[in-house]
């Protein structure tokens, strides 16, 4: 690691600990507490770095707004100039031991239905706010060892009914609302959260209107999308359907809000392992 940032902005690094869209992560102390953080570094090398540093900064507003356990929380942002201009940021957040969704062990059904309870809880808060979070998928959700989770990466959050200059989103995720620029609503996390499900489930990708390319020629996709327990029987039809529903295209036909969502994976939860508990109890009482 270079000797010139093992301090920088007040912050002494520690290790790195990942990386980002032109943003590298680091764990390190705040010098002015002696918290330990994780700190998010953007330096601007050319001009499209410009964008980076804007979501970072909305980062930094949104989350500071949002008190939720499963939301991570951001403390400081520092911005250091160089010849009177803007160089660097440093964005000191919340630091959480964990892995992405996505580079996750592959979770049981049980515990992916309680990750998305949790995912969905968090989303409700920030729509309780006034905010969308517009990007959620697998690598924008962080799982500890313990089985705790934190939303992450809100640079394209943004005030509900917000419309937006430029498509933003990850094609294999994205609304189609995104994709129109319209108007962006809780309804739009729903369908992010929809199609996050959908792959956690089955290991695939619901077609969204931005096509697939390969070598950067349009790869010809079906419109027809199976549900995820046409692809795996053993997935109940209660979170099939809702999944399905979540990503319908016209917003007006997905669940209502995220607490809707919230309280339909509830009673699948409930369904679930209660049907274990009772099962269990039984084969004790026979034996």
């Amino acid at each position: 690691m270079a000797r010139d940032i093992l301090n920088v902005g007040g912050f002494s690094i520690i290790k790195r600990i990942g990386s980002g869209a032109r943003s590298t992560i680091y764990s390190a102390t705040d010098e002015e507490d002696g918290t330990i953080v994780a700190l998010k570094r953007v330096i601007l090398e050319r001009p499209e770095d410009v964008r980076v540093f804007e979501q970072t900064e909305t980062e930094y507003e949104v989350a500071k707004r949002i008190d939720h356990p499963y939301v991570r929380k951001c403390y400081k942002l520092r911005k250091i100039r160089s010849m009177f201009k803007l160089r660097e940021l440093l964005l000191s957040m919340e630091l959480f031991e964990g892995k992405t969704l996505e580079d996750s062990p592959t979770l049981s059904l049980g515990d992916v239905l309680l990750v998305f309870r949790m995912v969905a809880g968090g989303l409700n808060a920030m729509h309780q706010q006034g905010y969308v979070h517009c990007d959620m998928k697998p690598n924008n959700i962080l799982l500890s060892k313990a089985g705790s989770i934190k939303i992450i990466d809100l640079g394209q959050s943004c005030k509900i009914g917000t419309t937006k200059a430029r498509i933003q989103g990850t094609p294999d995720y994205i609304a189609p609302e995104q994709v129109k620029r319209k108007p962006l609503v809780p309804k739009t996390d729903v369908f992010n959260l929809g199609a996050t499900m959908y792959w956690a489930l089955t290991g695939k990708n619901i077609p969204t209107l931005i096509p697939k390319t390969k070598n950067g020629i349009p790869l010809a996709t079906s419109k027809k999308c199976p549900t995820p327990r046409e692809l795996k029987r053993q997935i109940p039809v209660g979170i099939s359907n809702l999944v399905m529903e979540c990503v319908r295209e016209d917003p007006a036909q997905r669940p209502r809000n995220m607490m809707t969502v919230v309280s339909r994976l509830d009673l699948i939860i409930h369904t679930i392992f209660g049907g274990r508990i009772k099962a269990n109890k039984d084969a004790s009482n026979n034996s």
